[in-house]
């Protein structure tokens, strides 16, 4: 892992992670706990959170439009708290933007927590003012589902990599590219597999169904994994 120098912002320094170590980061997490399951099916994220970072989800009260948070101790994560507002809707949908919450604030767990116990300072995105002497990330949107400026969001940084996480944690690449073996076609000069167009509304169907996660989530999983200009390039 490389960092960088700050002169602006929450840190002194920024932690940078290409997509692949934070891919393997979060799946060698999963295997260690014993939570990446052999062939496709949901990921016990719950589970994972609760056993790697030794503690017991909580669901609280939240601001409005935030739907979780971390806070920290001189030990790394000490909570990962879900807004109650999400768990007591009890619809398919709000189960899985739960699940998705867990993830992304289990992503700000696994690649941030050392930043915390360096040199976190009080910033509105880090710290609430009710409780300015307890670090913690607010985190008010975590699928890119609501307006980003209603939500708070403005491309932090750490926040684009804990949103990594909820794909590297809920949908691992190889458990994605087994799910999708009936909409995958031959494609390249090295045969390389990828997806047909005329099925990726059927793969984000397929995928929310597999890992129980929402469709936001599947497309924007599938979208990175097999971009729409690979195929448009196929077809030159």
């Amino acid at each position: 892992m490389k960092t960088f120098r700050q002169t602006a912002g929450p840190f002194v320094e920024r932690p940078y992670y290409t997509d692949t170590d934070m891919e393997e980061m979060c799946l060698e997490a999963l295997r260690k706990a014993g939570l990446c399951p052999t062939s496709p099916s949901p990921i016990r994220i719950d589970r994972f959170a609760e056993k790697h970072f030794n503690l017991s989800l909580k669901y609280e009260d939240l601001p409005e439009g935030v739907l979780g948070l971390t806070r920290f101790n001189k030990n790394g994560v000490q909570d990962i708290v879900v807004a109650r507002a999400l768990d007591s809707e009890g619809s398919k949908t709000s189960n899985r933007r739960i699940r998705s919450t867990i993830a992304h604030e289990a992503g700000h767990g696994l690649f941030h927590a050392h930043l915390y116990l360096a040199d976190a300072t009080a910033y509105p995105e880090f710290i609430d003012l009710s409780e300015p002497q307890r670090p913690k990330v607010l985190c008010r949107d975590v699928e890119g589902e609501t307006n980003k400026a209603k939500s708070g969001y403005r491309g932090q940084w750490w926040e684009f990599q804990a949103n990594r996480a909820i794909g590297a944690f809920l949908l691992p690449r190889h458990l994605v590219i087994a799910a999708l073996e009936s909409v995958l076609v031959a494609g390249g000069r090295l045969g390389n597999k990828i997806l047909d167009e005329k099925k990726r509304e059927k793969a984000v169907a397929l995928l929310a169904d597999t890992f129980d996660v929402n469709p936001v989530a599947a497309r924007i999983r599938i979208n990175s994994m097999y971009p729409l200009a690979d195929a448009k390039q196929m077809e030159l």
